[in-house]
């Protein structure tokens, strides 16, 4: 005998089998919590996958999994966080380094880390799609420098960029299907530096620290002097985080990074004429603001 016929929703179409999506993510999510579990979330989504299939795949409850997807209540261990990746087909290793930034921004001990990754049976080697290793090796340095500027240190550029190109590794698919992976790349790069670096009133970046770095400055023996110049070098660095962002960005890698004009466009996913333009316009609003500085410092 078969089995009766599944009835229609009204308007003739057949029910969804997906599921709801999950619930806003909590408000108290810490920042880099939020980096790994918004893709995790997309991921879910577009798998078309219902919370009880999760439920079926990862072991899990559906409070336990609804909890890690809302990034609701104490942080999430990497053992349930892991079984989520698996179960999605996520890749493991920049999920696992994005997990353990956030884990220690919710003040997790080093202990508490190292324990929930070892008691975690490691999954086989994951081999990085090479256009991704290509793209990241291109872009290290140019994307590092930018960082630097803006954070004034080795250590905090290092730690954004690198977040960046897991970002971009979990995403990759997405990268790829846009009409610009440098441009798509780039937006997610200065969005990562800027939700660090330090701001001024109205909320645009803080620049001003980037005086104390300048060629220029380091070279002037007299105190006093030098002092004045870093007052002048200061105002002039604040007038750059004040520029439309494309044209900052521009400002910043050629003049404070040292990046060759040539190779901006490519860093930036712009074309060589979008570029010079920006440039162009930078310079002239800089100019006018201050007739005296030198853009090559």
């Amino acid at each position: 005998m078969k089995p009766p016929p599944v009835p229609e929703q009204p308007g003739g179409d057949p029910p969804s089998r997906r599921g709801r999506p999950p619930e806003p993510i909590c408000e108290a999510a810490g920042t880099a919590h939020r980096i790994w579990l918004e893709p995790v979330r997309s991921r879910l989504t577009a798998s078309g996958l219902t919370l009880d299939d999760l439920v079926g795949r990862s072991g899990y409850s559906k409070t336990r999994l609804s909890e890690l997807l809302r990034g609701k209540g104490y942080y999430p261990g990497w053992e349930i966080t892991y079984s989520v990746v698996r179960a999605l087909d996520i890749p493991v290793s920049p999920v696992c380094r994005l997990w353990k930034a956030a884990a220690v921004e919710a003040e997790k001990d080093t202990a508490w880390i190292k324990n929930g990754i070892r008691d975690v049976q490691a999954p086989e080697l994951e081999e990085q799609p090479v256009a991704h290793l290509a793209f990241t090796q291109a872009m290290w340095q140019p994307y590092t420098a930018y960082a630097r500027a803006f954070l004034q240190s080795d250590r905090r550029a290092q730690q954004v960029v690198s977040e960046t190109f897991d970002i971009l590794w979990l995403t990759w698919d997405e990268a790829t299907a846009s009409p610009d992976t440098p441009r798509h790349a780039w937006l997610l790069l200065r969005s990562r530096v800027l939700a660090r670096a330090p701001e001024r009133p109205g909320g645009r970046p803080d620049l001003r620290a980037a005086a104390f770095s300048t060629a220029s400055q380091a070279g002037i023996r007299d105190l006093a002097e030098r002092l004045v110049r870093i007052s002048v070098l200061a105002r002039f660095f604040d007038a750059i985080a004040c520029l439309p962002p494309d044209q900052m960005d521009v400002t910043v890698l050629r003049y404070l990074c040292g990046i060759p004009a040539d190779t901006i466009p490519g860093v930036v996913g712009l074309s060589g004429a979008v570029t010079h333009t920006l440039d162009h316009h930078a310079r002239g609003a800089l100019n006018g603001l201050y007739p005296d500085t030198d853009t090559q410092e």
